[in-house]
């Protein structure tokens, strides 16, 4: 039942769905629940009959049952509204009390009335204990569920019209989340500097987070932000051979512009903010007055988006690494490497370790009708196969593989050069 709606491509919605001034990009899949003035990005899923969804805003996300928001603190009409970044989930039962926001991948687990913005602390729990949100940050980028969500999502475009109208954006590290990630870590640092490093739990607006948790929240994000820049770095000096510093120098500086400052997510499609700023621009003054001119911008900068990620990340690599872009020479280069290397190894061991605990012994307690020890293990190995041979964890272990043999290619085609 749909009143006043817009359904993008390859949306599924069915099975007694209700949705009324709502906005649904394509991909999304709505099922027995309802929808009330929403602004759904793509692949914005929702399948139970109690799950509401009102007044927000967002994209990639998946709704527990039982979740919803409300904005009903009315004085003179609805004006509170909320945004849950991309790739947010929402466990069963969560509940959210509108104004608030939260950042990308993260996990809402309980009932939050306190308007916390977390969107400069992505990959984040925030769990309810005793009225409490409790904050644990950064922990997302260590979840195999997330970066099996990142791996789902391009498999599960259905679209099959040549002409796609949505620009999608699949990367789960982009300038987008690395620069709220960037702000995420001081944020972090500057708590535990005014509140001191011994203290049990720190207090972010109306949010606690605990010590140990503010601690590995600086270490994940700082392990992704090595791992985003020494990408793409590595990327950047792929498949030539140097000779000298002065040639590498050449090489990572930026082809354009375009790039430095704030990155936006615009439901789906990630560009700087200054494009999208001249879009506007352009729309206002008139000059571009046609759907398919607009298009075509937001066609560009998706088509440019590694051109000008390349000129965020370089920017950013001589402002997290202290380098100067007119001396960086090959050791430099040979030494982001290294962290990077670190980093991508360091993550995979992490999230192979996650992985793991699916397959330990309480994870079996619904398998084996009789509930035998030996039958439990056999039945759950027929179902899900062994650890091992897993399809995910054996791609975890070729990543690793991969990864620090592409690591060790560059490193050993600069080390030659000298300073």
């Amino acid at each position: 039942m749909l009143t006043r709606c817009f359904v993008g491509q390859s949306c599924k919605l069915g099975h007694n769905y209700s949705a009324s001034e709502s906005l649904f990009f394509s991909n999304c899949q709505g099922e027995n629940g309802e929808a009330c003035a929403i602004f759904a990005g793509p692949f914005t899923v929702t399948h139970h009959k109690s799950t509401l969804l009102i007044a927000g805003m967002f994209s990639f996300m998946n709704a527990g049952s039982g979740s919803n928001q409300s904005n009903h603190m009315y004085k003179l009409g609805p004006i509170h509204q909320g945004t849950m970044e991309r790739g947010a989930k929402t466990t069963s039962d969560s509940y959210i009390l509108w104004p608030a926001r939260v950042g990308a991948f993260s996990l809402v687990m309980g009932r939050h009335v306190n308007h916390a913005d977390t969107s400069n602390l992505p990959f984040s729990y925030l769990i309810e204990q005793r009225n409490t949100t409790y904050l644990v940050p950064g922990v997302n980028l260590r979840s195999v569920g997330t970066i099996r969500d990142a791996q789902k999502w391009p498999k599960r475009d259905k679209r099959k019209d040549p002409n796609r109208l949505d620009y999608i954006n699949y990367n789960l590290l982009s300038p987008y989340t690395i620069q709220k990630m960037l702000k995420g870590r001081s944020i972090l640092k500057d708590l535990r500097r005014v509140s001191g490093e011994t203290s049990e739990t720190y207090s972010f607006q109306s949010a606690k987070i605990k010590n140990s948790s503010l601690n590995n929240g600086i270490r994940f994000y700082e392990i992704a932000i090595h791992k985003f820049l020494g990408n793409s770095i590595i990327k950047r000096l792929e498949g030539i051979n140097f000779q000298s510093n002065q040639e590498i120098r050449q090489r990572l500086k930026p082809d354009t512009e375009i790039g430095k400052g704030e990155w936006v997510d615009i439901s789906g499609l990630i560009a700087p903010k200054s494009e999208i700023d001249r879009l506007l621009d352009g729309i206002e003054s008139g000059s571009i007055n046609r759907l398919k001119s607009i298009n075509a911008c937001f066609s560009e900068m998706h088509e440019n988006y590694y051109t000008y990620e390349w000129s965020w990340a370089y920017d950013k690599i001589q402002e997290f690494y202290g380098l100067n872009p007119e001396t960086i020479t090959a050791q430099d280069v040979i030494r982001i490497v290294k962290s990077w290397k670190e980093a991508v190894v360091g993550l995979d061991k992490m999230v192979y370790e996650d992985a793991k605990k699916e397959f330990s012994l309480s994870s079996m307690t619904g398998f084996g009708a009789d509930g035998s020890h030996d039958e439990m293990k056999q039945d759950f190995e027929q179902v899900r196969g062994d650890f091992e041979s897993n399809t995910f964890v054996t791609a975890v272990l070729k990543h690793i593989e991969d990864k620090t043999a592409l690591g060790d290619e560059l490193i050993k085609r600069i080390e030659h050069i000298e300073e």
